[in-house]
């Protein structure tokens, strides 16, 4: 059985009638929302500049004849739109590169997707090989406070402003581990071995779930992540080694 080092810290889940993101816990997870932001704040300039425009000729019985065949005019709005795809294909491909960007591990973990079920794997250690499964608490066993479908016996500890990588498999049919707090999303699939790297910058307890349809218990395969101070994982690699 493998002990959460921290009792009391932020829990990220999601709430309802929630619209917007979770909050960011890793740089870029934060830098996604800003693009999406950056996008929805030029999504509605468009879209008010074209109902705008759209009211106007509907509601107006006189227009002007300088509008029809006007090459200037044709030349505007085929340059404009251009210019403000350019304005979004940038930062994306920006950040497209950046999460694929390769970062010198401090960590790494094993994830393996089982059905229905996670396990982890901590390898960086000589005296040790940390292992263990996460399986969801049921319903009846939960404690005041525990959020249902979420919980899991067991999480993955990791330590705060650390380059993780995480390398994810299954052992029999496709799964896909996600955590949004994080930004993290990578398929498992049987066979290969798929990597991610994030980074956590605060301390937190983050939720997650299988992404991909895996059978029927596909919605009770839940994903924690536990990210505490590097003196309490120390604490927690300790007492698993010893």
């Amino acid at each position: 059985m493998v002990h959460t080092p921290t009792k009391h810290l932020l829990k990220d889940i999601p709430e309802k009638w929630q619209l917007n993101f979770q909050d960011p816990s890793s740089p870029i997870m934060e830098q996604i929302i800003l693009l999406h932001d950056y996008c929805m704040f030029l999504l509605i300039i468009i879209l008010t500049l074209i109902l705008w425009t759209l009211n106007k000729i509907t509601t107006n019985k006189t227009y002007s004849r300088n509008i029809n065949e006007n090459t200037k005019l044709e030349i505007i709005w085929t340059i404009l739109p251009a210019i403000i795809l350019i304005t979004i294909a940038y930062p994306s491909l920006k950040l497209l590169y950046a999460t694929d960007e390769t970062i010198e591990p401090e960590l790494t973990i094993k994830g393996v997707g089982n059905q229905w079920y996670w396990s982890y794997e901590y390898s960086d250690y000589k005296n040790k090989k940390v292992e263990f499964a996460s399986y969801m608490i049921p319903t009846e066993e939960l404690l005041i406070g525990n959020n249902r479908l979420l919980e899991v016996d067991n999480r993955l500890i990791i330590p705060t402003n650390t380059n993780i990588r995480i390398l994810i498999t299954s052992t029999d049919v496709l799964h896909s581990f996600t955590i949004p707090s994080l930004g993290i999303k990578a398929d498992a699939i049987p066979g290969r071995l798929n990597q991610t790297s994030f980074l956590s910058s605060r301390p937190g307890i983050f939720y997650g779930q299988c992404s991909e349809l895996c059978g029927t218990n596909h919605s009770f395969m839940p994903i924690v992540i536990e990210a505490t101070t590097l003196k309490n994982y120390g604490y927690f690699i300790h007492s698993e080694t010893n």
